[in-house]
């Protein structure tokens, strides 16, 4: 089981942990933290990160690197979800492009929990960038 919890600082801020231990700091006003929702989509960048790393090394590609960047857009009524969700991944290395495809569309249709999450509100929609090798 994960635990997470969020302590009132002032204003809109929280201090915030989880079962790892590791804080962050929450504002809603953006001052001092990321926003709840910045977070969501920090969270998705990290999971579907996170597979396409696993995946690329037990296929033994060559990368160098690889950079999740996300644009999203909200509903324009409450609750302000994401309804729409643009990916790119940005991969550096000698690396077959085929297996980058695999390893995204791995992630994002099977994986990554969070995508599994927000497609219940969000079209999510992702692109692939080739870093110079």
């Amino acid at each position: 089981m994960t635990e997470a919890h969020a302590i009132w600082k002032q204003n809109q801020e929280f201090q915030a942990a989880a079962t790892s231990g590791h804080t962050i700091v929450i504002d809603g006003d953006k001052k001092a933290g990321n926003s709840p929702m910045e977070l969501v989509l920090i969270g998705l960048c990290g999971c579907t990160g996170y597979d396409v790393v696993s995946i690329l090394t037990k296929k033994r590609e060559a990368f160098t690197s690889l950079e999740v960047r996300a644009e999203a857009e909200r509903a324009a009524g409450p609750p302000t979800v994401y309804t729409d969700i643009k990916l790119v991944y940005r991969v550096g290395g000698k690396v077959s492009h085929k297996a980058v495809e695999d390893a995204v569309r791995l992630s994002e249709e099977k994986y990554c929990s969070v995508a599994a999450m927000l497609n219940k509100t969000a079209k999510i929609a992702y692109r692939i960038e080739y870093a110079e090798e």
